[in-house]
C-alpha cells in the first residue's frame, strides 16, 4: 500500500485529446509535499507517513512543532496529514513527493471538504419533492411536510431529514482517472470534478476499488534533499530506517 499525497486545488479546465475530444479536468498542485515524520509499529503501533504541504509562517507555529520540523530538516508546513502505508512503502523523511508519483491512466480516490452552502431547506438539502402546487397548499410549497409528530409513537426521531446546515463535509470521490502529470510545475490533472473550493487542500490516494497499473512506481516517486529524483527500493528504505 503506497502513500497518498496532499495537493492544493487550483481549479477546473479542459484538455483536448488527439481525436479532438475535450476532457474536463481538475488541476491539483503539489506545493513541496514533503515527508515530515514516520509512524512505526514499534513506536506507534502502526505504519504511516506524515506529509506536509505549503509554507507556514514561523510565528504561527508552536515551539514544539518547530522542533519537530527542525528534526526532519523541513520548513514549517501549513497542512499536515497522515497516510497509512505498508512497511515496504516507507519514503525517507525530508523527501519531496513529485507529480509523477501517479501515472496517467491510473484511477485515484480524492478526498476534500465540500463547499459550504449555509442553511438550506429540505428540497435543496435532501432532494425532497415539496408539497402540491394547488388543492389547498399556499405559501408553503417548498416545506417538508409532517415529521411524524402525530403518528405512532407520536414523536420526531433523531436524524430525521430536515432543513439545516448544508456542505462543509469531508467527501471522497472514488475512481477518478489521472489524465496528465507535469513534474516541473507539480501539477496533476484529474478527470472530472473534485470536492472542495479553489485553494483548498485535497488528499489523493490510489483507488481501492481498481487494480493498480503494472508500471506504478513503488514505493513512489520523490525528490531527495540533494535535488535528485529517486524511486527508492524497499530494501534501501529499510536500511535507512534502521
Amino acid at each position: 500500500m503506497r502513500s497518498g499525497v496532499i495537493a492544493q486545488k487550483v481549479g477546473m479546465t479542459r484538455i483536448f485529446t488527439d481525436a479532438g475530444e475535450h476532457v474536463p479536468v481538475t488541476v491539483l498542485k503539489l506545493d513541496q509535499c514533503q515527508v515530515v515524520a514516520h509512524r512505526t509499529v514499534e513506536k506507534n503501533g502502526y505504519t504511516a507517513l506524515q506529509l506536509g504541504i505549503g509554507r507556514a509562517k514561523v510565528k504561527n507555529v508552536s515551539k514544539a512543532e518547530r522542533g519537530r520540523f527542525a528534526v526532519a530538516n523541513v520548513e514549517p508546513k501549513q497542512k499536515l496529514a497522515e497516510f497509512r502505508v505498508s512497511e515496504d512503502a516507507m519514503i525517507p523523511v525530508g523527501a519531496e513527493i513529485t507529480a509523477d508519483h501517479f501515472v496517467p491512466g491510473q484511477f485515484v480516490d480524492v478526498t476534500g471538504t465540500t463547499l459550504g452552502k449555509g442553511f438550506a431547506g429540505g428540497m435543496k438539502r435532501w432532494n425532497f419533492g415539496g408539497l402540491r402546487a394547488s388543492h389547498g397548499v399556499s405559501v408553503s410549497h417548498r416545506s417538508i411536510g409532517g415529521t411524524g409528530g402525530r403518528q405512532d409513537p407520536g414523536k420526531t426521531f433523531k436524524n430525521k431529514k430536515m432543513p439545516g446546515h448544508l456542505g462543509v463535509e469531508r467527501v471522497t470521490t472514488q475512481n477518478l482517472r489521472v489524465v496528465r502529470t507535469d513534474v516541473e510545475r507539480g501539477l496533476i490533472l484529474v478527470e472530472g470534478a473534485v470536492p472542495g473550493h479553489a485553494g483548498g487542500y485535497i488528499f489523493i490516494k490510489d483507488a481501492v476499488k481498481r487494480k493498480a497499473p503494472a508500471d506504478l512506481p513503488m514505493p513512489g516517486k520523490f525528490r531527495t534533499s540533494g535535488g535528485s529524483a529517486a524511486t527508492a527500493a524497499p530494501e534501501a528504505v529499510a536500511e535507512e530506517n534502521a
